[in-house]
């Protein structure tokens, strides 16, 4: 019988300093390949985002009252995942972790992802961040995004 855990949820302003911040790891990893003699920039910097962060596959959802997203995240301690949330945009952070005992055999092939997991989602509208409640279950991540009642008001404009 599996279980549901609750994933902690933070709230912030922004999310443009993560995002500043993995784009940063890229490049720097992208330039060690370039003075390796990589390929191409194009290539350089694919290869580093490869290496340096894991996207999970996500599915985002929209219903009369909130947004359902679904991310897949199978094998990660829920324990490590971190939820974000701003009035537009939900960010999932993990560390993912995976050794090899060498007691247990050798290891011939390994796909195992092991670094930082990053995924970034900006929401088509306004959500409440205080809101927002994310479980995890058989490797799936649900977060539940109630949408804003902030609705756009259109101003007159008071001519001289």
């Amino acid at each position: 019988m599996s279980r549901t855990e609750a994933v902690r949820i933070r709230r912030q302003q922004s999310v443009a300093d993560d995002i500043a911040q993995v784009a940063d790891r890229i490049t720097r990893r992208a330039h060690e390949i370039f003075e390796r003699g990589g390929g191409s920039d194009l290539d350089n910097w694919l290869a580093a985002e490869n290496e340096v962060v894991w996207k999970p596959a996500i599915e985002l959802r929209e219903t009369k009252s909130d947004f359902l997203l679904t991310v897949a995240v199978p094998g990660v301690d829920p324990k490590e995942i971190e939820v974000e949330a701003t009035p537009r945009d939900v960010v999932i952070k993990a560390d993912i972790h995976h050794e090899h005992s060498e007691d247990k055999g050798t290891v011939h092939s390994c796909e195992f992802m092991c670094g930082s997991m990053f995924r970034s989602i900006h929401l088509p509208k306004k959500v409440n961040p205080e809101a927002v409640k994310a479980e995890y279950k058989n490797g799936i991540l649900k977060i539940q995004a109630p949408l804003s009642k902030e609705q756009t008001r259109k101003i007159e404009i008071d001519a001289a």
